[in-house]
């Protein structure tokens, strides 16, 4: 009888065309070049001007099945992990499968924050394995920028928008995706809010909630940098695989100095830590799978050379997750 793994198939990203640099943002706020990327390593973002988290991610989509031999009738599940959906309902993903035409696909968003790729990963690996058809799409997609306070330079100038998409094949003995540590610790939750809504009806009184995205950056930092490296070694223990087969470890892009820490505690050189943060920013959900992307495209990570990679993401909720996958 046969097993049945996943494998990653193709990957594709998508950014707006409109890059903000540090300086700009100097018009309408109290900060400098000087003073962001010193603190994260951000240099600029793209923001989009109009287009809305579903087209993002379609065009993500589009450019990872581009790659691929796959016709959208053979996608069996999307899974668009956001925290900025275009609306409540419909959700994101049903706007990408209409766009595809993928009309066989089982289609739903999923709310994890930062760490929503890889929980949808995870998602869609043990869901696919079970499926009638062979492929899945999974992508992170985010318009951070229409949840922000751009006179709030704690936040505003931290983040940006973006989509990447990973398109997941079923196959027979397939072991690609190895191991895996998710979390969440709900007791930390208000540490980052974002899109809250008041209960508004005739029986109670709206309290006025504008719905901007709050961070306690501080109280993050201490966090994540304690528990992705305790993260990162469980899965290598649970896994008996040794750090230094590791070829590449992909950590969300939220902050540079939180990635040379991670670094720095795990032992392993910052050149196994590719990052892209310069470049976007913080793209939340979409962080990774724009980063995996890049370094496939740019032959970094080659699809099919076995190579191990971890992905690591932390996030509001608090959230954070590792997988361990063999490419």
């Amino acid at each position: 009888m046969k097993t049945f793994g996943v494998t990653i198939h193709s990957t594709g990203r998508y950014l707006p065309e409109n890059s903000v640099y540090n300086e700009t943002l100097t018009q309408w706020m109290d900060t400098s070049d000087e003073w962001i990327n010193k603190r994260t390593g951000i240099k600029k973002r793209h923001l989009s001007t109009g287009q809305d988290t579903s087209d993002l991610c379609i065009e993500a989509s589009k450019k990872a099945l581009d790659k691929s031999d796959v016709d959208s009738s053979q996608i069996g599940l999307i899974i668009v992990a956001t925290m900025t959906p275009d609306s409540q309902s419909p959700s994101v993903a049903s706007k990408v499968q209409a766009a595809l035409k993928a009309n066989n696909a089982v289609a739903f968003d999923l709310s994890a924050a930062c760490s929503g790729f890889i929980y949808g990963l995870s998602v869609a690996e043990k869901m696919l394995r079970h499926m009638t058809f062979p492929y899945a799409l999974v992508i992170g997609g985010e318009v951070m920028s229409k949840t922000l306070d751009w006179n709030d330079r704690k936040t505003a100038v931290l983040f940006g928008d973006g989509a990447g998409a990973v398109l997941l094949k079923r196959e027979a003995d397939a072991e690609a995706f190895i191991a895996e540590d998710l979390h969440t610790d709900g007791e930390k939750g208000d540490a980052l809010v974002s899109g809250e809504q008041d209960v508004n009806n005739p029986l109670c009184v709206s309290q006025e909630k504008n719905g901007y995205l709050t961070m306690d950056g501080r109280a993050i930092f201490n966090f994540v940098t304690k528990t992705i490296p305790k993260s990162i070694n469980l899965v290598l223990e649970n896994s008996h695989t040794e750090l230094q087969d590791v070829d590449y470890l992909l950590l969300h892009q939220a902050n540079a100095r939180i990635i040379e820490i991670v670094s720095k505690k795990l032992g392993s050189p910052l050149s196994k830590f590719p990052m892209n943060i310069q470049d976007y920013g913080n793209t939340s959900a979409a962080s990774l799978p724009i980063l995996l992307d890049e370094l496939i495209e740019d032959n970094t990570i080659r699809l099919g050379s076995g190579q191990k990679i971890v992905l690591s993401a932390f996030g509001g909720g608090l959230t954070w997750g590792t997988l361990l996958i063999k490419i």
